[in-house]
């Protein structure tokens, strides 16, 4: 099966700002823990502070499948309700 890659970015509101960058990092040791998990990185944009890079790799479609299940009943969904999304998910070999 084709691995999963996702990858763009967020924007998250200023009000949210520092409740999001905190919580990014339960979020990102919980993902890397995850079954399936090859690849999780968030990075600051240089330029805008409320701007991050997004760039997922997960081995199937399974394993990303329980990424987003596990995302969905997880605190993270709940402080970023009000961030922007703006992502491309594509197979890769």
């Amino acid at each position: 099966m084709a691995k999963v890659i996702l990858q763009g970015f967020i924007v998250v509101p200023d009000s949210d700002l520092e409740v999001v960058k905190s919580e990014l990092i339960i979020h990102k040791k919980l993902t890397l823990k995850e079954a399936g998990c090859l690849t999780f990185t968030v990075t600051p944009d240089e330029v805008n502070p409320h701007k991050f890079s997004v760039y997922e790799e997960f081995v199937d479609q399974t394993a990303f499948d329980n990424h987003q299940a596990r995302v969905k009943s997880s605190k993270w969904v709940e402080i970023t309700k009000n961030v922007e999304r703006h992502y491309q998910i594509s197979s890769g070999e």
